[in-house]
Parts: C-alpha cells; sequence; structure tokens
C-alpha cells in the first residue's frame, strides 16, 4: 500500500491511472477506522480496479466549541485495516497542505444543510462540502463511497456532485451496527460503560417509529411523541431531534405519505450520536427498508 501525503503527488497518481483506463475507487475518512469503514472499503474494492482511503481530520468541519485536538488519530492501527483489506493508497494530507494561507473558498449547499446536524452545528456542512469537493478535485475518483449513519451529510454530497457537475458517482452503503443495534462511529470509543449500555436508545426509538409507519400510522406528531417517549424513559440522554423527513429534501413531514427518513440526533454526557431509518409506507407493493 502506497502512503500519499500532498495534493500533487494524489493527483499525479491518479492522473495517470486514469489515462491507463483505471477505475478509481474512493472512500473518503477522518480516520479511527471501524467495521463500517470496512464494509465501505469492501464495497469499493469490489467496483473498481483502483482504491484510495483518505485519512483526514477535517479542521473546517468542526465548531469552535467542539474538540477537535481530542479527536482519535490510531494512524497505525488504520493503515493495517487499509492494508488488510487491499487498499492501494493511504491519501494523508495535512491541515496546512488543504487549506494553505490564502485560502479563502467555501461550499455551501444551503437547502439541505440548514436543518438538523446543520441547525445543531452550524459551520459543519461548509466544511464538509468544502473537503469533499477539494478531495474529488485530487483524488479524481469515477465512484466514492459514503455511509447511510450520515444521511445527511451523504444527501448534501449527493447535491453538490450534481449542481457542480463532478462527475463522480456517489454510492452509498447501509448503516453497520453492533449486535444491540447502535450505529457504528468513532465517537463510540468515548462513551462510559453505563453511556454505552443506554445508547441503543437512539435505535430503538426509530425502529419503533418505523414499526408505527409500517403498521399505517400516518401522524408525524404522534409518531415523534413516541419516538420521543422511548428516548425520556432514560433521564441520561437528551433528545436533540427526532423527526420524519422526507428523504431527498429532508424537509419535515406533517404527513408521512409513501417514503419517509426518520432522523435521529441524541446527547449523552458529552457525547453526541446521530442515527437514521429508511421506511417506505406499505402500500402492498413496498415494505420497510434497512
Amino acid at each position: 500500500m502506497k502512503i500519499i501525503h500532498t495534493a500533487r503527488s494524489m493527483a499525479a497518481w491518479s492522473e495517470r491511472l486514469r489515462r491507463e483506463g483505471v477505475t478509481i475507487g474512493f472512500v473518503p475518512t477522518m480516520g479511527a477506522l471501524h467495521d463500517g469503514h470496512r464494509s465501505l472499503i469492501r464495497a469499493a474494492r469490489l467496483r473498481c480496479d483502483a482504491l484510495v482511503v483518505s485519512i483526514f481530520v477535517n479542521p473546517t468541519q468542526f465548531s469552535p466549541t467542539e474538540d477537535l485536538a481530542a479527536y482519535p488519530r490510531p494512524i497505525s492501527r488504520d493503515r493495517a485495516l487499509c492494508r488488510e483489506e487491499g487498499v492501494d493508497v493511504c491519501f494523508e494530507p495535512t491541515a496546512l497542505g488543504m487549506y494553505p494561507e490564502g485560502f479563502q473558498t467555501i461550499v455551501t449547499v444551503p437547502a439541505l444543510g440548514r436543518r438538523w446536524e446543520g441547525a445543531a452545528r452550524p459551520h459543519h456542512f461548509a466544511g464538509v462540502a468544502t473537503v469533499v469537493t477539494k478531495l474529488f478535485g485530487i483524488v479524481q475518483p469515477h465512484l466514492a463511497l459514503f455511509g447511510q449513519k450520515d444521511y445527511q451529510q451523504a444527501a448534501l454530497v449527493r447535491q453538490l456532485v450534481d449542481d457542480l457537475n463532478l462527475g463522480v458517482g456517489i454510492h452509498v452503503r447501509p448503516t453497520v451496527r453492533e449486535r444491540d443495534g447502535l450505529a457504528m462511529s468513532s465517537r463510540n470509543v468515548y462513551l462510559s460503560h453505563d453511556e454505552r449500555r443506554i445508547a441503543p436508545l437512539l435505535s430503538q426509538a426509530l425502529r419503533i417509529g418505523r414499526q408505527m409507519i409500517v403498521g399505517g400510522m400516518s401522524d408525524v406528531a404522534a409518531i415523534e411523541r413516541t419516538m420521543r417517549q422511548t428516548i425520556e424513559q432514560e433521564p441520561s440522554i437528551h433528545a436533540e431531534y427526532l423527526a420524519v423527513c422526507d428523504p431527498d429534501s429532508l424537509e419535515p413531514l406533517s404527513v408521512v405519505a409513501a417514503r419517509a427518513v426518520l432522523l435521529g440526533a441524541v446527547r449523552i454526557g458529552s457525547i453526541r450520536l446521530i442515527d437514521n431509518l429508511l421506511v417506505n409506507k406499505p402500500d402492498g407493493k413496498s415494505r420497510a427498508t434497512r
């Protein structure tokens, strides 16, 4: 596996392979890789000739109140996982390399980024959109894979790729979960034993919401109220939002028609967790999806 640190070297590698007709797949990450990332890497490996994984803790998607310095950076373990999975290049740029002195350009996707995670973390999605645009320009992939756990992020990336004609195929893979339903996340390592025990309440609340829709419930207020009550049975968890939304626009629904995405974010102590579930309202033809 080749390790590349500079944009120039990464672009040169990709340009050479593209000239040779090689299909390049890309999995962008912030490191602290887990089995959710592994599933993306394996799916990408099946779809491409050469595979790049980036490991870059992007400072522009952290707010001043979030501890960028504390974000886990187990680079040796991350490289080992990439080697195990047959990754061709691990791209590890520096913050200065990505944002040199005089850097000014910011990419935003206003409508998709304004609610939910965008409201909770006002600078987050501008940082995500900007770094993803830069990474696509550097790596020049034919396709890139993202996880459904970050549903709003994946929707935003799809939109910017379409809007800016970036020519990258976006594949979104299902959320990988622990046995008790907790969505895998790099943040899970920060949970104490007691916090880890109650963390699956978020996925339980979303599953209850999905069951209500599958059972024929259309009243969004009732669905959201029941999901919130599921969370509130444990006083140590604070629900930031539990919402039933249009799966494309992410606008909140008042009545479930055919399709919806259930979005949730909770805070347990100092740790913030997000999750989601897609659901199709039964009509004799469709059924709930994972």
